[in-house]
């Protein structure tokens, strides 16, 4: 099933490519405007560093949803959503070891050690079940995690995922070269990113913000910080070269398919192409594809209404699901072909 979310075109231009490119419009903030600061931030030890999170929601019954972020970004990239859906939704929303209020000294950034890490906070908070959403690097996460802990998987949910296709946007595969690193570090120097932040600030006191450059704003002032630079070209590089994406689930996703698959898309996203969603979902039998019109790579904060509704949607229309280990060892031993 595809489902087309529209909203209007927003007024605006498009920004310089300049790390994360992305369409954008400026609107007045409206009354009431989020705090990036809440849910406040929460930390715990992981052995021997530190792992932030955001906790939202929390009571008995409520099923629980699982956020994970993408590149160079952190929790703070729900701030639209999670008011939105902590009222029915037991909400745990991390920073990926190396990003946000994280440790940066973790030893190992690929996929897999990222859902390990996931995983461990899931047992530190007691939750034994959870729907897992994960945007951009986040959606590779995700499906690492379902492929690595099927347990504890519900459902998934994957917004602009990485991991699903070769293609990716010019400016991540330059920075994947080596030396990218000398490049960066003048391109996000402290002058640079507080003169940015001055022109931001002035923005925001006349009432006026670029919504979708949110994100990209907030990924390229982390990068002016050494120790999340240093994260992020190792995280980078694990899964991303000179030619693409360099880490593909497609010959693993058809052991995710036997939970609640879904997939959301803005039909402008400049960073990963919405093909591969499209790809993906004839895919998986049974998958839902939601395009949310009139946004790029972060539709959950450039139209957070579309996205709430598309995930309260496929939250109430679908049952938990359940791994099958026979099935699935069958599965792996044949490739996906049903036995």
């Amino acid at each position: 099933m595809i489902e087309r979310t529209a909203r209007p075109a927003p007024d605006g231009a498009q920004w310089a490519e300049v790390l994360l490119a992305t369409r954008y419009g400026a609107e007045t903030i409206p009354e009431g405007e989020c705090d990036m600061r809440k849910p406040e931030m929460q930390k715990t030890v992981l052995h021997g560093r530190e792992l932030a999170y955001r906790e939202s929601g929390a009571g008995e019954g409520k099923p629980t949803l699982l956020l994970i972020h993408g590149m160079a970004g952190s929790s703070v990239t729900w701030r639209e959503l999670i008011p939105r859906l902590e009222s029915r939704f037991h909400i745990i929303a991390p920073d990926l070891p190396g990003h946000g209020e994280s440790s940066l000294d973790f030893d190992d950034y690929s996929l897999g050690a990222l859902a390990s890490a996931l995983r461990d906070l899931l047992v530190v908070k007691g939750i034994s079940r959870c729907t897992v959403i994960g945007q951009s690097l986040g959606g590779g996460v995700a499906l690492q995690f379902v492929y690595q802990y099927p347990d504890f998987c519900e459902r998934i949910t994957l917004i602009g995922s990485g991991g699903l296709g070769k293609e990716v946007t010019w400016i991540l595969r330059l920075l994947a070269v080596p030396g990218a690193e000398l490049i960066l570090t003048g391109a996000a120097a402290p002058f640079l990113v507080a003169a940015g932040d001055k022109a931001r600030g002035f923005l925001t006191g006349k009432g006026v913000r670029a919504i979708a450059l949110e994100e990209p704003w907030a990924a390229y002032e982390s990068l002016g910080r050494p120790g999340h630079r240093r994260a992020f070209f190792k995280t980078l590089r694990a899964v991303v070269d000179n030619k693409g994406q360099a880490v593909s689930a497609g010959n693993r996703l058809y052991l995710a398919a036997q939970l609640p698959f879904q997939l959301i898309w803005g039909d402008r996203d400049p960073i990963i192409p919405v093909s591969h969603g499209h790809t993906t979902h004839e895919a998986i039998p049974g998958s839902r594809l939601a395009i949310v019109e009139g946004t790029g790579h972060y539709p959950h904060v450039e139209d957070p209404a579309a996205v709430e509704r598309i995930l309260v949607d496929f939250m109430e229309s679908t049952d938990p699901g359940h791994i099958d280990h026979q099935l699935m060892g069958e599965l792996v031993t044949t490739g996906g072909e049903s036995p």
